[in-house]
């Protein structure tokens, strides 16, 4: 819901149509219930402020924000689809850090973790960072390339059926990874680790990349993708982690190579730290339960 379809709602659930709300300044205040309740809409799907230079900030797109791994957190804005399960969340929780600040959000690229965007009343997720920060940690990159939204496509379109033409009508097809723009990516992530340690300059930065979605050759009916399908995507795949990796070490960030940690635990295993595609639980093509706390744990053992 848009900040736009809130409003919208709240002329609804107010009881006036347009020509009221512009002429009866009196027939507003006779609404005041309904107007409480439009307003409850949207602050629910904006959320409360988020806190500022607390001492762990986490940022980066739904890989980090728990998509599908239970309730959303209370304080986040419905439209990020954060939970209380990302790896972040857990993160806190097992180090018990004073204070914490979760800023990851379903969709974001780079680009919206340094500059906003990605919504119109939401603002950088750097902003929460602080002189006083001293941990933050950052999974982002694969939106900024397509990289689950085109698997999911092509799983989708080839499960059939209405939705599957429906994508097959309108998605473009998954771009070739000499196509992809891991420049751009690669100037964003080094842009945004910059502004990080100008902002948090005492805090230990944490680059965690992507677990492995696809095993390490072939496929496997929980994809829904072809071998060749698969192929092209292990090879954007590699890519991703290659400029998550390069960026972390050239700007002296910690990596927490889940791309790496995470082999033998890919969709098609046998414990899968990954989900494929329409799993009985939690979202296509991102992280379990049980892969987001393997990766807390990972960082936390990293970081000491």
């Amino acid at each position: 819901m848009t900040a736009f379809k809130s409003l919208k709602a709240l002329r609804i659930t107010s009881g006036l149509d347009g020509q009221q709300m512009n002429h009866g300044g009196k027939r507003l205040a006779l609404s005041a219930p309904g107007l409480i309740g439009g307003a409850a809409v949207i602050l629910r799907h904006m959320g409360r402020p988020p806190a500022a230079n607390s001492y762990y900030v986490a940022l980066g797109s739904s890989f980090a924000a728990g998509l599908g791994l239970g309730r959303r957190e209370a304080a986040s804005p419905s439209k990020l689809l954060r939970t209380v399960n990302g790896y972040p969340q857990q993160l806190a929780r097992l180090l018990k850090v004073p204070s914490f600040t979760d800023m990851t959000s379903s969709g974001a690229t780079v680009h919206h973790v340094l500059n906003g965007g990605q919504l119109k009343f939401l603002g950088p997720q750097i902003d929460a960072l602080g002189p006083d920060t001293r941990l933050v940690s950052i999974t982002a990159g694969g939106n900024d390339i397509g990289y689950v939204g085109d698997l999911t496509a092509m799983a989708c379109r080839n499960s059939g059926g209405l939705m599957g033409s429906l994508v097959g009508l309108f998605w473009k097809g998954a771009k070739p990874v000499n196509e992809g723009d891991f420049e751009r990516l690669e100037a964003d992530f080094s842009a945004t680790l910059c502004e990080i340690k100008r902002r948090s300059p005492q805090a230990r930065i944490v680059v965690v990349s992507y677990p492995a979605i696809l095993p390490r050759t072939g496929t496997c009916p929980d994809l829904g993708i072809t071998e060749d399908q698969a192929a092209l995507m292990r090879s954007v795949a590699e890519r991703l982690a290659q400029v998550t990796r390069g960026v972390a070490v050239r700007m002296g960030a910690t990596i927490v190579d889940m791309a790496v940690l995470s082999e033998g635990h890919d969709a098609c295993s046998v414990e899968p730290w990954v989900n494929g595609f329409r799993p009985a639980r939690e979202a296509s093509f991102h992280p379990t339960l049980t892969g987001a706390l393997a990766t807390a744990h990972a960082i936390a053992s990293v970081i000491g």
